[in-house]
């Protein structure tokens, strides 16, 4: 008689043992704002084990508001700060430079993983890409990320630095030695990540 439970709580331990704590991976997450910034500009880690438990680590350690709606197709989230989804605008996400085919809470992320959640207007019927800038040096490259996570050259990208506004090319930037954090911009896309 006491074998049964024995071997049952043997059982449920072995297989809690192969289920990883909550999910949760270890994940980089940046916030776009509409006119700024709101979380993350160098990509902090946090645990969340989906995009949307992402935006959920975010929002604790920036002490930002966001606001989730259910839908018949699952959550959605129409506000982060300030800004709700109005009209043909709304909130998305990428991860990895790629938007993904599913909902943000189907997402299952992996260690390392990016996600970024961005304010876009989609009223020319694609979203804006979104910007990201690579270190090698001194040297700055920078590429424009479309929804399918492709790769272009981000033409008209400008670096900000210490003040400055330094015009990219095809080519990597070398900006020489400075001291603060260095962004990418361009008309009509997604502010970039921030590096050293």
């Amino acid at each position: 008689m006491f074998r049964r439970p024995l071997i049952l709580a043997l059982i449920v331990a072995a297989v809690l043992a192969l289920v990883p704590a909550a999910f949760a991976a270890l994940v980089h997450v940046r916030v776009e704002g509409k006119t700024q910034t709101i979380f993350g500009a160098t990509e902090p880690r946090a645990e969340a084990g989906n995009a949307l438990a992402a935006l959920e680590a975010a929002s604790l350690a920036g002490e930002f508001y966001y606001h989730v709606t259910q839908t018949s197709f699952g959550p959605y989230v129409d506000q982060i700060g300030r800004y709700p989804g109005i009209g043909s605008t709304g909130w998305v996400f990428k991860v990895n430079n790629a938007s993904p085919p599913v909902g943000a809470d189907k997402v299952v992320l992996a260690d390392g993983d990016s996600v970024l959640w961005y304010y876009a207007d989609f009223s020319s019927g694609s979203g804006p890409k979104t910007l990201a800038i690579t270190r090698k040096g001194d040297c700055y490259r920078v590429a424009a990320y479309d929804d399918a996570g492709k790769a272009s050259m981000a033409a008209g990208a400008v670096l900000l630095v210490d003040g400055r506004s330094i015009k990219t090319s095809v080519a990597p930037s070398c900006i020489g030695p400075h001291k603060g954090l260095v962004r990418a911009t361009a008309p009509g896309m997604v502010r970039s990540n921030a590096l050293r």
